[in-house]
């Protein structure tokens, strides 16, 4: 082995803690794009291969009643593959052992088996044979959280019949990979499930014999899908067709695709601030090698090694950081990537996972880890190999100083000689102090960007469940029903107050442009499912004119004093031009609201309800569900402090892992910046506090020195990392807008507060480590240095 060899190693083998501190920081930026990259990968392949396996469909849509002669038509539209009728319905479940009524779509088995699409793996038990009644398979999840295993009996109401049912199976189904109900916000598999039965049982129930109120369509490759949608929507129209709509549209997909666009997000954004982190923290520590070896550089130069060897060796030794941190990044984020992948297959009801993220995502993680660090490296290296051996054998000119208009203010407020010293070294070199302080910075954005979730969450729950769903129990019921419906549940046991609300499925347009969209219709003055703006204040319906989302507004270009044009497409359709009379706040969905008077005098015809909405005295709550699992028009309730827990529980969960893992990589950043700070500050310094020490100085005093630049330098990083991480969380909440769900940028103090605490006591614990070797060192030796 060559001298030059031996060197590099006793070098990385010397500096193994400095070198511990950098791969730290690299490794979690490759832990993180591995994760993040190996999440959406995992789940992207899993959706696609299930998709594929159980030949889920490209089309959906719901009608009123159609008769099945309509298949054929249907399956001649070009490029249609496949055409699967069905009948689904909503009904209320009286489950046993529990108070609280429940709620499930129940779905059609063909009578000729295995359906065709959106084919469901059977998990346990058989499926029921045509001729059954009262026999059906459930989904897995609803099964497991209610603790049924084959053979188990519940009831449901079927059209106003109650009906006992046996469970003679659990399945899983593409189409409910994110299974969540009407009116929830968050799956909830104790009170919502999927009941697969057979077509001629349940066309008997709902009268549907010969007859089919659902349909979804198989895509041949290549189709427009638009073309078929406009095509279909012709032939269902005079049947009651609600608007077929791709996969885009079907929700299960929809907050499915927003996970994996949320992850894949999180690998651009992130990584980079650890990368560029790396990148300075390699150049001070190998610029402070380089100025402390340059009589090593003369010496092996005077020996014969090149130019080019000599910029290779440091190279080499901020390569051996780089494996060591490329190690520690793939095995940590491969762990990460399949725990939290399974995680997710978990929660979205996946039968099964494909990991396997391949060498790709690895060497990819592994040539921009490698790139950072020998970046970092690479100016001083090329430095080291132009010094002259001559010159590289004497030391360097020592810096030229004078004295400056800062010096006399600080002589004449008659600061400490430590604090002198303190404040000339940050003035004396501004790049480098000014680097340490943006990687600080960064480990504060980190933190910061992280802590907005809580907030933003916080206002979330507050705006949906007390601002604007006040009620206690929403009755779903089946189909349009006379307002009079209103009038009648204020007879149910506990009922306080009773408003009724009634949901149009509309096509919005304005010129080309065009969104499918649920639109409220409800009485002005109603107190329990309400519309509010950003501020918090109650958007009334206007009695002419329509209310919606800003962010439909914005899909739409509209504004408001705008005409849109609503084309109602379940129900008494029409098409009408109505005004935008105001445009508000909404963080769940995109809808509309108008008044329903207004609607109903467009349909001529008296006003009607779907959804009842009710206050209920919490002690008849028992005696409301069991009045409600008796009523024949009763099609779900919803009771929201469940649907308000089940929200919450599931984003404390979230929050408790992800502040976890963002609390540990701001340390890993703070660690890293300021360790290898105070290692380079000692190493140029340690002649100065040697002479201190000599002079009379104590040891706190010499130490305050050390550990009060780092400090001062972590101060000045709080503001900029604050402004760093807000603008990080705006990027983040950008990227998680979807038409299903958006986040609003809140930021509180505390989450300041917090990320700064982190940070200024992960920055005084690293210091305080590199202050130890003060107390270990050789006054005579360091004396002895040559400066």
């Amino acid at each position: 082995m060559r001298a030059i060899d031996k060197k590099l190693l006793r070098d990385f083998r010397r500096l193994w803690a400095q070198a511990l501190a950098i791969a730290l920081v690299l490794a979690a930026g490759v832990a993180i794009l591995l994760m993040s990259f190996g999440m959406s990968r995992a789940l992207d392949d899993t959706r696609a291969a299930y998709y594929e396996r159980n030949r889920f469909a490209d089309v959906f849509t719901q009608v009123t009643r159609a008769p099945l002669t309509l298949v054929p038509e249907i399956e001649a539209i070009e490029g249609v593959y496949a055409a699967e009728p069905r009948i689904l319905s909503l009904a209320l479940l009286d489950l046993p052992g529990r108070v609280e009524a429940a709620q499930g779509w129940l779905v059609s088995i063909p009578e000729t088996g295995e359906p065709r699409l959106n084919v469901p793996i059977l998990r346990s038990g058989s499926w029921p044979d045509p001729d059954d009644r009262d026999r059906v398979v459930v989904n897995e999840p609803f099964a497991k959280a209610n603790e049924y295993r084959v053979g188990d009996t519940f009831s449901a109401n079927l059209d106003g019949q109650k009906r006992e049912l046996t469970i003679s199976g659990t399945a899983l189904s593409p189409e409910f990979i994110y299974t969540i109900g009407p009116g929830q916000m968050m799956p909830d598999s104790q009170n919502f499930g999927v009941i697969w039965m057979p077509e001629r049982a349940l066309a008997a129930a709902f009268d549907m014999t010969g007859a089919f109120n659902s349909i979804t369509l198989k895509l041949a490759a290549g189709v427009s899908e638009q073309t078929v949608i406009d095509t279909l929507d012709t032939i269902l129209e005079q049947y009651g067709g609600a608007g077929a709509h791709g996969r885009d549209d079907q929700i299960s997909h929809t907050f499915l695709d927003s996970e994996i666009t949320s992850l894949e997000t999180l690998a651009y954004v992130l990584p980079p601030i650890f990368m560029g982190i790396t990148v300075f923290l390699v150049n001070m520590v190998i610029g402070r090698i380089i100025a402390l070896e340059r009589a090593e550089i003369g010496l092996l130069k005077a020996v014969g090694y090149s130019d080019v060897e000599i910029c290779l060796h440091y190279l080499m030794l901020s390569a051996l950081i780089a494996v060591v941190g490329i190690g520690i990044g793939w095995a940590l984020g491969t762990w990460l990537a399949h725990g939290m992948a399974v995680l997710y297959a978990q929660f979205f009801d996946f039968p099964y996972l494909i990991f396997g993220m391949g060498p790709g995502p690895y060497v990819i993680a592994a040539l921009i880890a490698m790139a950072a660090a020998v970046g970092g490296a690479l100016r001083a290296a090329l430095g080291a190999a132009r010094l002259p051996p001559a010159v590289a054998m004497s030391p360097p000119a020592p810096p030229r100083f004078k004295r400056s208009v800062i010096d006399r203010m600080m002589a004449a407020i008659r600061l400490s000689q430590p604090t002198i010293m303190i404040l000339r070294s940050l003035i004396r070199w501004p790049v480098r102090s000014a680097m340490t302080v943006l990687g600080l910075a960064m480990a504060v954005s980190v933190l910061v960007s992280s802590g907005f979730f809580e907030d933003s969450m916080d206002v979330i729950i507050d705006t949906a469940f007390y601002q604007q769903n006040r009620q206690d129990v929403i009755v779903i019921l089946n189909g349009e029903t006379p307002e009079s419906a209103v009038e009648a549940a204020r007879t149910l046991p506990g009922a306080m107050i009773v408003e009724g609300e009634m949901f149009y499925t509309a096509t919005l347009r304005n010129g080309h442009l065009e969104k499918n969209t649920s639109i409220q219709a409800r009485r002005p003055g109603t107190t329990l499912s309400r519309m509010t703006d950003a501020d918090g204040q109650v958007v009334e319906p206007p009695s002419e004119g329509i209310a919606m989302s800003d962010r439909l507004a914005a899909q739409l270009d509209l504004q408001v004093g705008d005409l849109v044009e609503v084309e109602f497409l379940d129900g008494d359709r029409g098409t009408y031009q109505v005004p935008v009379t105001q445009l508000v706040t909404q963080y769940f969905g995109m809808g509309a609201l108008m008044d329903l008077e207004t609607v109903s005098a467009m349909f001529r015809k008296a006003p009607q309800v779907r959804t009842i909405n009710m206050r209920v005295d919490p002690e008849q709550l028992p005696a409301l569900h069991a009045a409600l699992k008796d009523t024949p028009k009763a099609g779900g309730a919803i009771l929201m402090t469940e649907n308000r827990q089940a929200f919450q529980d599931t984003i404390a969960q979230t929050l408790t892992m992800a502040t976890a893992i963002y609390g540990i990589l701001g340390i890993l950043i703070t660690v890293g910046v300021a360790y290898n700070g105070a290692r380079v500050q000692l190493s140029e310094r340690a002649r100065e506090l040697a002479s201190l020490r000599i002079l009379g100085f104590s040891r706190g005093e010499v130490s305050y020195i050390l550990v009060g630049e780092t400090m001062i330098l972590a101060l000045l990083a709080q503001p900029l990392g604050w402004a760093i991480g807000w603008y990080v969380a705006r990027l983040m909440t950008d990227s998680f807008e979807s038409d299903i769900f958006t986040m609003p940028l809140v930021l509180n103090p505390p989450t300041f507060s917090y990320a700064s605490l982190i940070v200024l006591g992960a920055a005084l614990g690293a210091a305080l480590i590199v202050r130890r070797r003060i107390d270990t060192l050789d006054l005579v030796a360091v004396m002895k240095t040559r400066e």
